[in-house]
């Protein structure tokens, strides 16, 4: 992995004269830095700047409730929402908040008319930390006259994280839907070119299912075969030690005909993905997955050094994982 670049020393605050209220004005990229360098602020103050807005953070939502399914809604799942609670608590003019996975346009927020508010969240983002992206759009949408979308934008570098504006305490429980219907308030009477946009949609999705019986497991239909991914939270060079032990001594299936084939990275996490076959539903997985989830928690706790035949099967795992951001 590469590293970081370091940022170069700028002149020190005691050297260079600054504005008498102690703030840095708003400044052209090439215009003279109001620190009094005589450099051009991009190089210098600039430059820190833009560092802080782009530097990627690699778990953005770490310390959220369900971050394993904040990186499924971001990166898996087609159609799913969420309702969201603010530490705060909300205007009163916006009846409530609630997160989707994408909405018409790739809006990144919709106010409707009666001022509820959908957040998207599989948008591209303007800066490295998706966390004060989505946080931005989100205070912007609380504002904005209903009825209407929300522009992107780019956030300050300073400003607020999902971790400083939801309630920490309250639940994060996805509802996955079959398809977008969830855009309008009354799907059923949709007419037109909105009836045919949303029918697109629908026709693109891949039918996801969120297992009941473990976390951030999400089955879909695929047309040649199906598939289990499954979000988890361990450290990654843990989890796929403990899959290689399984993988090792012939557990890591979930059944006859399936088999471990590989995992995701994404936003920090480890996604495990099982190829399944075409006649195996999400109601089928529930049983297999909660066995395996049995297994693997014995295997996490093992300590041992991998054993040959170990290292041969986490080389194998490790060569079939595909970074998704």
């Amino acid at each position: 992995m590469a590293k970081k670049r370091r940022l170069r020393t700028q002149p020190s605050a005691s050297a260079t004269p600054r504005p008498a209220d102690g703030q840095i004005p708003a400044v052209g990229a090439r215009e003279p830095c109001p620190c009094g360098s005589g450099r051009r602020y991009k190089a210098c103050h600039g430059r820190a700047a833009a560092q802080a807005a782009t530097e990627l953070v690699r778990r953005p939502f770490e310390g959220l409730p369900g971050e394993c399914d904040w990186v499924a809604l971001r990166e898996l799942v087609p159609a799913a929402t969420v309702p969201l609670t603010l530490r705060e608590g909300l205007p009163e003019d916006v009846p409530s908040v609630t997160l989707a996975t994408v909405l018409p346009m790739a809006w990144p927020a919709l106010r409707r008319d009666n001022g509820e508010v959908l957040l998207g969240l599989q948008n591209d983002t303007a800066t490295g930390d998706l966390s004060r992206d989505l946080a931005d759009v989100l205070a912007r949408a609380l504002t904005t006259a209903p009825g209407n979308p929300v522009a992107a934008g780019r956030p300050a570098p300073d400003g607020p994280r999902l971790q400083d504006v939801l309630d920490l305490g309250a639940p994060f429980v996805p509802t996955v839907h079959e398809g977008f219907e969830f855009w309008l308030d009354d799907a059923e009477k949709a007419t037109g070119e909105v009836a045919a946009s949303l029918e697109r949609a629908n026709a693109a999705a891949t039918p996801t299912v969120r297992l009941a019986g473990v976390e951030s497991a999400y089955w879909c239909r695929t047309p040649e075969k199906n598939h289990l991914r499954w979000v988890m939270p361990q450290p990654e060079e843990v989890l796929i030690d403990a899959l290689a032990r399984l993988q090792a001594a012939g557990a890591s299936s979930l059944g006859e005909d399936t088999r471990l084939v590989g995992s995701f990275r994404a936003h920090g996490l480890t996604v495990p993905v099982w190829d399944l076959p075409s006649g195996l539903g999400a109601e089928e997985c529930e049983k297999p997955a909660a066995a395996f989830h049995e297994r693997l928690t014995e295997a996490l706790e093992v300590t041992a050094p991998l054993t040959a035949d170990e290292r041969r099967a986490r080389s194998s795992l490790t060569n079939r994982q595909i970074t998704l951001n």
